[in-house]
C-alpha cells in the first residue's frame, strides 16, 4: 500500500482532494494518515474512510509531523501555506526516511499565485504574466513575496538530494464544496476571497472593492483543482517508473488557474445579486474605505493586487479544466446564500 500523510483535511482545499481520492479506483490502496486537530472530527473520518488513521494535533508540532513525515512515501500539504514550522518538520522528517531507507518521498505542497501579487491596490492591472513552465522567471520572484519563504524552503530540499518535491499554485479558488466530509461538517465548504468580498459587502449595505478594481487575478473551480493534484499525483506517484517525468523542485512549480478575472468584475456581480436579494440598492461597486479595509481585511490591500499566471507545466500533465469566469460570478448568488446562511462576522480571515 503506498502510504500518505495528509494535512488540512478539514480545510476547503483539502478536504476536496481527500474527497477527490476517495472517488479513484485504487483509493483502497492507499495507507492515508490525516493530521487533525479535532477528536470528533478524527472519529468522523474514521467512520467514513476505513483506510484513513487520524494523527490528533497540529501540523505545526514540528516533532509530530517529523515522525509521521519520515513513515510515509508521499506527503500532500494543503493546510497554512505559510507555515515555517510545518515545512520544517515535514522535511525533518521526510530527510530522516531518506537516511534510514534511501528512498526518495514526494513531498506535494500547496502555495498560491499571491506568490506573484504586487502592491496595485486596485488601481491598475498588470502585463506581467508568470509561467509555470519558466523555472528561471520564476525564480526572479523575491524572497519577500507571500509564501515565498516556505516555497524556498521546500525547492531547497529538492535540491539536496533527498525528496522530490511539488508546489501546486492555486489562484482564486471558487464554488462551494461537495461530498460527505462537507455534509457531515468535517471540512469546510467554502473558500476565502470571494466570499470575504461578500460579508464586507453585506455589512456595508452595498458591494465594494479595492481601488479602482482593475487589478487582475486568475481563478480556478475548487473540483476543477482537485483534478490537478488527482493528476500530479498520478504522474509522480502511479507512473513515477516512466522514463519522462514532471519537473519537480526548481522545475516543479504548477499553477492552479484557468481564466481570468478583474476585482471590479466581482464587486459589480456580488452588487448585483444583492440587489437581487433586496440587500442593497444596487449599481456599481464602490471602493473600500481605508477604515473599511482595516475592518474587513486586517488593513491589507491584498485583494486589490494583480496575479497573472499561465498553468502550461499544469496543463501538460493533462489537466484541462473547463470552468470559466462566468461559471465563477454566477457562483456568487449560491456563495452569498451560504454566507448568510453561515452568518460568519464580516472581519477576514486571512487572505
Amino acid at each position: 500500500m503506498t502510504k500518505i500523510l495528509m494535512t488540512g483535511v478539514t480545510g476547503y482545499i483539502g478536504g476536496t482532494i481527500l474527497t477527490r481520492f476517495a472517488q479513484r479506483s485504487d483509493f483502497e490502496t492507499f495507507d492515508i494518515r490525516a493530521i487533525v486537530r479535532s477528536s470528533e472530527k478524527a472519529e468522523k473520518l474514521k467512520s467514513l474512510f476505513k483506510n484513513v488513521t487520524p494523527i490528533l494535533g497540529s501540523h505545526s508540532d514540528i516533532p509530530l509531523i517529523s515522525q509521521a513525515a519520515s513513515e510515509v512515501d508521499v506527503v500532500i500539504a494543503m493546510a497554512d501555506c505559510d507555515d515555517v514550522d510545518a515545512a520544517t518538520g515535514t522535511l525533518q522528517g521526510l530527510r530522516k526516511r531518506f537516511e534510514e531507507t534511501g528512498k526518495k518521498s514526494i513531498f506535494i505542497n500547496t502555495s498560491g499565485t499571491g506568490v506573484l501579487s504586487d502592491n496595485a491596490a486596485g488601481m491598475y492591472p498588470t502585463d506581467i504574466i508568470w509561467d509555470d513552465a519558466n523555472p528561471d522567471q520564476i525564480a526572479t520572484l523575491k524572497p519577500t513575496q507571500p509564501h515565498r519563504p516556505v516555497d524556498l524552503k521546500i525547492v531547497g530540499a529538492d535540491a539536496e538530494g533527498y525528496v522530490k518535491t511539488y508546489i501546486i499554485l492555486p489562484a482564486t479558488i471558487w464554488g462551494i464544496s461537495k461530498g460527505p466530509l462537507f455534509t457531515s461538517g468535517i471540512s469546510n465548504k467554502k473558500s476565502v476571497q470571494i466570499p470575504a468580498l461578500i460579508r464586507a459587502s453585506l455589512d456595508r449595505g452595498h458591494a465594494g472593492m479595492v481601488g479602482l478594481g482593475k487589478n487582475i487575478w486568475p481563478n480556478v473551480e475548487i473540483h476543477e483543482l482537485g483534478d490537478l493534484y488527482n493528476h500530479l499525483f498520478d504522474a509522480v506517484v502511479v507512473s513515477s517508473s516512466l522514463p519522462s517525468t514532471p519537473g519537480h523542485g526548481r522545475e516543479g512549480y504548477y499553477f492552479g488557474a484557468n481564466e481570468e478575472h478583474t476585482l471590479y468584475q466581482v464587486g459589480k456581480s456580488i452588487s448585483d445579486v444583492m440587489l437581487k436579494m433586496h440587500k442593497s440598492n444596487g449599481g456599481e461597486p464602490t471602493t473600500f474605505t481605508q477604515e473599511e479595509i482595516n475592518k474587513y481585511f486586517n488593513g491589507s490591500s491584498y485583494l486589490g493586487s494583480n496575479s497573472r499566471c499561465r498553468p502550461n507545466r499544469s496543463k501538460a500533465l493533462g489537466w484541462a479544466p473547463k470552468k470559466t469566469t462566468q461559471d465563477m460570478l454566477d457562483s456568487i448568488y449560491p456563495e452569498t446564500e451560504l454566507v448568510i446562511e453561515i452568518g460568519a462576522p464580516a472581519v477576514s480571515e486571512k487572505l
